[in-house]
């Protein structure tokens, strides 16, 4: 019998059940922490701090953890910042399936730049990645160039401060919905 399946299945369960139990932070942990990670983007990635002085709002996850092994997913909590201040909290979680093996945790910071997208994220079933609203993530290269006055589309993501190791190829689902902390 090939226990491959099994193993990868076991796994993603053991991620999920996992990851939420090491979640469920208070409101006031989140909110400084998403406060604390954005300052430290802003100091490593001067377009981050551009945009943000731009931007309409910034949903900052500050921690996501994600693993996988053949089946992965991933769970983190955030807030959403608007002129300094946190107006709601969100969590992130994903699934994955395909050729992967390992455990990360990085954060990433989406710079919603218009109230449409931002619009969007607080639909009653949930905001996904890719639909609807532009994404577009940010890599050290794409930062370098952008400007204020070249920033165009309606959502920025950075991705931050990863730790650990993650390979692989996968077909991903992400999606982020509100919640209220303890």
């Amino acid at each position: 019998m090939n226990t491959k399946p099994l193993i990868g299945i076991l796994v993603g369960v053991a991620l999920a059940f996992g990851c939420h139990a090491a979640m469920a932070a208070t409101a006031a942990e989140i909110s400084s922490d998403a406060n604390a990670s954005l300052q430290q983007l802003y100091a490593s990635v001067p377009a981050a701090k551009a945009l943000g002085a731009k931007a309409h709002a910034i949903l900052v996850f500050p921690k996501v953890t994600k693993a996988g092994l053949g089946i992965g997913g991933q769970l983190g909590e955030g807030a959403l910042l608007q002129q300094g201040k946190t107006v709601g909290y969100y969590n992130t979680a994903g699934a994955s399936i395909g050729l992967q093996a390992g455990a990360q945790q990085f954060g990433y910071a989406m710079f919603f730049m218009n109230a449409n997208a931002l619009a969007q994220l607080n639909k009653a079933d949930g905001f996904e990645v890719g639909v609807g609203p532009t994404v577009v993530v940010m890599d050290e290269g794409a930062a370098k160039t952008l400007t204020t006055t070249t920033a165009k589309d309606d959502i920025y993501a950075f991705i931050f401060g990863q730790k650990g190791l993650m390979a692989g190829i996968g077909i991903q689902g992400n999606k982020i919905t509100k919640i209220t902390p303890k």
